[in-house]
């Protein structure tokens, strides 16, 4: 068998590496998944550490909700590794490029014209993974989300003082105690801020955040209005919770009688521990850091991908043997002769990440907010349906951010430089 195998062309014995690879990280996730999704089955109570300050109802709402994520990423997840399987089995790429060239030629573009044929193959490509992704993406949304109360958008924004206006509401924080802690914790640290605002996210999320943004000495403070407790919609009077009408009704005849609690945000004090978090990454230079770690890896890419694009043989194992298209070639170096790269510089950063994580948590236990930010951190996991229990394995491979009781553990415990 060995024999046999290494009597294979260089091609052939690249493309079976390749599928040979994915399927190995698929299995490998798989189990990962497979051990985090007996931890949702089996810790059915509230750990001792959140007995006091997270109620049943909600951890059992957040177990359900990732078991039912944790489910569906298994069969979305087989069914995407299957399908890139049989695409490359059956030479989808190649015949996708020369449908490409069909539809270019009746325009008069020829075979010279590969930047046309080269966006026709995009366009296609895009308009495939769409129509295949859809039934996923609309059970994920419309099953999954809403089955739980909690449809999350993710929005990328570019620079966000251009790009992020167009989707969310920048207002600019009002003058009082909170705005003025900000400033005074900024200054005590040499931030250079120039502006607070919050930000309407609550119209696309019920997630809660806060981050800073800007380039050397104009930096921003962005804070979501569902992480303050005097701007987040569900605690202003005559807000109703989601549901039916009957339901809202129902409750609304009950609360007359009964004062409704904060349900979201947090408190002053709490806040100005997120924010000390976030400052921490600054002041520790974790940004810096991130950017020059993405430039090197930027450089080594497309450092190996110059070296590697003359390879005929790349191109062979993924059928085309006639031809080296640069787009072609674009894929096939950074989606699959980088996988194995990808998979270890992602981990390497994910540990990183973490250390990073656990910095800044130390920053702001430096500033004297500790307990602020363990009662904070709890109310955002509470807010964004986190589950608190991972599996070490499972959560060392996959959390960028370490699980919350590893992060209140290290809170409470002793000093570390």
């Amino acid at each position: 068998m060995l024999q046999e195998i290494l009597a294979l062309p260089v091609e052939d014995k690249i493309f079976y590496a390749v599928l040979v690879f994915s399927w190995t990280v698929y299995i490998w996730e798989a189990y990962l998944a497979c051990r985090q999704r007996e931890i949702y089955r089996s810790t059915t109570h509230v750990p001792t550490e959140l007995g006091k300050i997270m109620d049943s109802e909600t951890f059992e709402k957040s177990r359900l909700y990732q078991l039912d994520k944790s489910n569906f990423g298994f069969w979305s997840g087989l069914y995407s590794e299957a399908e890139g399987t049989l695409i490359l089995l059956l030479g989808g790429i190649p015949f996708l490029w020369k449908v490409s060239g069909i539809l270019t030629a009746r325009f008069g573009f020829g075979p010279e014209y590969e930047i046309s044929q080269s966006l026709v193959f995009l366009m296609l490509a895009t308009l495939f993974s769409a129509l295949t992704g859809l039934p996923w993406s609309l059970y994920n949304t419309f099953v999954i989300e809403e089955k739980h109360g909690f449809n999350q958008q993710i929005l990328v924004t570019i620079y966000a003082d251009y790009i992020a206006p167009l989707f969310d509401k920048f207002t600019p924080l009002p003058d009082g105690e909170l705005k003025s802690e900000i400033e005074s914790m900024a200054k005590s640290i040499c931030f250079p801020l120039t502006k607070v605002y919050v930000v309407e996210g609550s119209k696309r999320s019920s997630h809660s955040n806060a981050y800073f943004y800007g380039f050397f000495k104009n930096k921003r403070i962005v804070l979501f209005d569902t992480l303050l407790e005097d701007y987040s919609p569900l605690n202003k009077p005559g807000e109703k919770e989601p549901g039916t009408g009957e339901e809202n009704e129902a409750a609304g005849n009950e609360s007359k009688s009964k004062p409704k609690n904060k349900k979201q945000g947090c408190s002053n004090p709490e806040v100005l521990a997120v924010l000390g978090h976030e400052l921490g990454h600054w002041k520790l230079g974790h940004t810096v850091k991130n950017i020059v770690i993405s430039q090197m890896n930027s450089f080594l890419c497309f450092f190996l991908f110059a070296v590697l694009i003359g390879r005929r043989e790349l191109f062979m194992a993924f059928g085309f043997r006639d031809t080296q298209p640069t787009l072609i070639g674009l894929m096939i170096i950074f989606q699959f002769i980088f996988s194995p790269y990808n998979e270890l510089l992602s981990f390497c950063l994910t540990v990183l990440s973490r250390r990073f994580e656990f910095q800044a948590d130390a920053f702001a236990r430096s500033m004297g907010r500790s307990s602020e930010l363990y009662s904070a951190l709890i109310k955002l996991n509470k807010d964004n349906l986190g589950f608190p229990v991972a599996d070490w394995l499972f959560s060392m491979w996959h959390y960028s951010h370490p699980p919350l009781l590893e992060r209140l553990r290290a809170l409470t415990g002793p000093k570390q430089d």
